[in-house]
């Protein structure tokens, strides 16, 4: 059976990663409330309609991509149900065609593992060398739900939060597209 805790308002005890660590200083710092849960890892559809429905919200889907040549990168921020067409999100930003990042890029460039991207990776991205792509979909949602940079950790802010006060903290100016 899947684990999946009381919702929480306080960050945990203890944490996983540095990031993780980050992402709820940054919030407290920010004075950005949150809710959250602890799960066991989130493998399967059903595991995210659990942690939705605990946390009354829709998780987002966030895909870390990138060019061929490995020198362009994109954090892709779209409805958690909505298939992903990288001939769509190319045609939206104008750009070559675009395919998943290796996995150790993602661990070095987003501090996560597969599974668990974020927009909260901004926080390791001092260099603005990932660019932050938004779908516009999730602009219209009220509440934000993505992973803490865990794949056992996911949790829910408001939207404008994360656009209007966690992004600009970061120095990452969205693009909004829509695919």
């Amino acid at each position: 059976m899947f684990y999946l805790s009381e919702v929480q308002t306080k960050a945990p005890c203890q944490f996983q990663t540095h990031l993780q660590k980050k992402v709820y200083e940054t919030l407290e710092k920010l004075q950005i409330p949150f809710e959250r849960v602890d799960t066991d890892e989130a493998i399967t559809m059903e595991d995210s309609i659990a942690i939705n429905k605990k946390l009354n919200m829709n998780m987002v889907k966030t895909l870390f991509l990138c060019n061929r040549q490995q020198t362009a990168f994109y954090l892709f921020i779209t409805d958690g149900n909505k298939p992903f067409r990288s001939k769509n999100f190319s045609n939206a930003l104008s750009v070559p065609r675009v395919s998943f990042a290796p996995a150790e890029q993602m661990d070095a460039m987003l501090g996560t593992k597969i599974g668990a991207a974020t927009v909260f990776s901004s926080l390791l991205d001092s260099e603005n060398k990932i660019r932050i792509v938004i779908d516009k979909d999730v602009l219209e949602e009220e509440c934000y739900g993505c992973s803490d940079g865990t794949t056992t950790g996911y949790m829910k802010v408001k939207t404008d939060d994360i656009f209007r006060k966690f992004l600009p903290y970061t120095k990452h100016t969205a693009a909004v597209i829509e695919v």
